[in-house]
């Protein structure tokens, strides 16, 4: 394989590779350790050392070049190949898959296809994949500097134009406005202010024109963000909904259901509607004044065209989709899963993987 030390310096060869935990990115070990603990809080799945693994991927390596490497990955030896993301015709490859058997003496498992999906990234905001009919509403997702869980969106794209504001100006002629997720909510609060946004979502309003807060977006509808316990900073809010939020140390990480109660236009086509979906933040919201609850738990807020909810998953039901803007999914995310499991099931010899598991689990006896 290949490696850079840096992105700056010249590849060079390597024929081993020997993973060291704790030295990933800055942060992501930290961020993995905390996924790990929420699936072992949540759903009881523990994953103790060694139990997770990264890929190892390889680009512009040949074939011929893997004659005579070994390849490790701890105490694990490779035992098969996998070629993946092959755009042309299979039958370019033969004889090499043949041939690499032979002088390698390690199996090729499989080919897999470049495969097209409508998986969302995994975060960012990605180029829009889609191009509805002409007559579709828009709907303006606002891309603060550390905007978060922009995946979300992705099933938008299937029946609405959807947009990423980064001006002001992005927002006209919107049907919706969405305030996102955020990583660091009173930054993003003053990035608003300092771009204009602040006194835009407050005309729009007043125009009785949709806005919608998600988890991040709803802290910054409310009147004001306390930040005792050092997670964020403090901040005055947009100031649309009577909320205060204080920051707490513990992150929230699970699993949610949300059921919406009776809504104000226009939101009513969402009342009596149910999705699943999930919490991840740091902090809790209450009222400050009179304001009618729009998901029960506190889970959600609602005055006039003013709709702020902390469960993230709302525009991957396809009933919320088809209340909010008539019309239906083609395919869902579950339906994307399984065309991919299928692929892939389809591309591997997977009497071959069975195999090696039992070759591996008679030497370990």
């Amino acid at each position: 394989m290949q490696v850079r030390s840096t992105s700056s310096r010249p590849t060079s060869a390597r024929t081993r590779s020997v993973p060291h935990s704790s030295r990933g990115r800055p942060g992501d070990v930290k961020k993995r350790q905390e996924r790990l603990e929420a699936l072992e809080r949540d759903f009881r799945i523990v994953i103790g050392p060694g139990g997770s693994r990264r890929n190892i991927t390889t680009r512009g390596v040949e074939l011929a070049q893997l004659v005579g490497r070994e390849f490790m990955v701890g105490e694990v030896r490779c035992s098969g190949f996998v070629l993946n993301k092959f755009r042309g015709d299979a039958r370019l490859l033969d004889p090499a898959p043949a041939e690499l058997e032979r002088m390698t003496g390690v199996q090729v498992i499989g080919l897999i296809p470049y495969l097209h999906h409508a998986l969302p990234d995994e975060d960012g905001a990605p180029p829009i994949a889609t191009a509805p009919r002409g007559d579709s509403p828009t709907v303006a997702v606002i891309r603060y500097p550390t905007a978060s869980n922009l995946d979300e969106f992705k099933p938008l794209e299937a029946v609405v134009r959807l947009r990423w504001a980064w001006a002001p100006s992005d927002l006209r002629g919107a049907s919706l406005v969405v305030l996102p997720g955020s990583k660091h909510v009173a930054s993003d609060l003053a990035w608003l202010r300092e771009h204009g946004f602040a006194e835009a979502i407050r005309e729009r309003a007043t125009r009785r024109e949709p806005v919608l807060g998600i988890c991040g977006g709803l802290q910054m509808l409310g009147d004001r963000i306390e930040d005792a316990a050092g997670v964020d900073g403090s901040a005055g809010g947009l100031g649309l909904l009577p909320l205060l939020t204080r920051f707490q140390a513990e992150k929230i990480t699970r699993p949610a259901q949300a059921q919406f109660g009776s809504l104000p236009h226009p939101w009513s086509g969402l009342s009596g509607l149910g999705f699943s979906g999930y919490e991840i933040r740091h902090g809790a919201t209450w009222p400050t004044a009179a304001v009618a609850e729009a998901v029960e738990g506190a889970l959600g807020f609602v005055h006039g065209s003013v709709l702020a909810i902390y469960v993230h998953g709302l525009f991957e039901s396809p009933a919320i989709l088809k209340a909010m803007f008539g019309r239906d999914v083609a395919v869902g995310l579950d339906e994307t899963f399984d065309e991919l499991a299928n692929a892939v099931e389809a591309a591997l010899d997977l009497s071959a993987i069975d195999r090696a598991l039992e070759v591996a689990a008679q030497a370990s006896s």
